[in-house]
């Protein structure tokens, strides 16, 4: 069982200092979908999506720092919605969260109308002439389960990879069952978590990889010791050793 944790997931967002770095604003009402647009030809698309409270916009700017030249990237930011786990209190949210224990209840309506729009965003940069082989989909926290969710219940050919940090697996019960069943199962996947997560805790990371591994032939499991978002400087390199890790596994990036 995860201890329980009394402060909203935004305020201990602002107390390891993550918040700040991210750029998160209580009255932050910007739902805007941020693009880095490639400064050669396209070729490639990675789409990512932010955790609870984020925006698209402070990843857009991290990408921006390690962004390839034929990689468009997408980072849409989530509709304020009021936050169960906060107790009520509106902000950007894919989803609604009811606790952080494995046996809290889960909004799989919300995982689902989400995952719909990431499909959706996958769709788009298909009409882009970029086919599913070249496009990534990935997310951080909140973010990262609705990818892990999409990419096994989108249907359509096999994605270019999947990026999941800080993150578990939604609908823990039934999506096993669907991975066994998608297209996606062969996919690329690589999965990051820190060992001293304290919003995210790290054994739940661990059952999320194991979930994975058992079922996914060319998934790849990175622990990050001490990590704990912080400090803007742990979070700059937990980011930077991620996507170094993505880069040698996918060629796209």
């Amino acid at each position: 069982m995860l201890k329980t944790v009394n402060r909203s997931y935004r305020t201990l967002l602002y107390s390891t200092g993550f918040g700040r770095f991210m750029g998160l604003s209580s009255s932050s009402k910007n739902m805007s979908t941020y693009i880095v647009e490639p400064s050669g030809q396209h070729t490639a698309s990675l789409i990512f999506l932010h955790g609870l409270g984020d925006t698209g916009e402070g990843w857009s700017q991290l990408f921006r720092m390690k962004k390839k030249p034929h990689v468009r990237y997408v980072f849409p930011t989530a509709p304020i919605a009021p936050v169960t786990l906060n107790g009520g209190m509106p902000m950007p949210s894919w989803f609604d969260i009811y606790g952080l224990a494995p046996d809290s209840p889960e909004d799989e309506q919300g995982v689902k109308q989400s995952a719909q729009k990431l499909a959706q965003l996958i769709s788009d940069e298909e009409k882009r002439g970029i086919p599913r082989s070249r496009i990534v989909i990935g997310g951080f926290s909140q973010g990262g389960a609705v990818a892990l969710y999409t990419a096994f219940t989108s249907g359509g050919s096999k994605l270019g990879g999947l990026l999941a940090l800080s993150t578990w697996m939604p609908s823990h019960k039934t999506l096993p069952e669907l991975i066994n069943q998608s297209e996606n199962k062969a996919l690329k996947i690589l999965q990051c978590h820190g060992q001293v997560d304290p919003v995210v805790q790290f054994f739940i990371g661990v059952r999320t990889s194991e979930i994975l591994k058992a079922n996914c032939p060319n998934f790849t499991f990175k622990q990050y010791e001490n990590l704990a978002h912080s400090s803007c400087d742990e979070v700059c390199i937990y980011f930077f050793l991620s996507l170094n890790a993505l880069t040698r596994l996918l060629i796209l990036l």
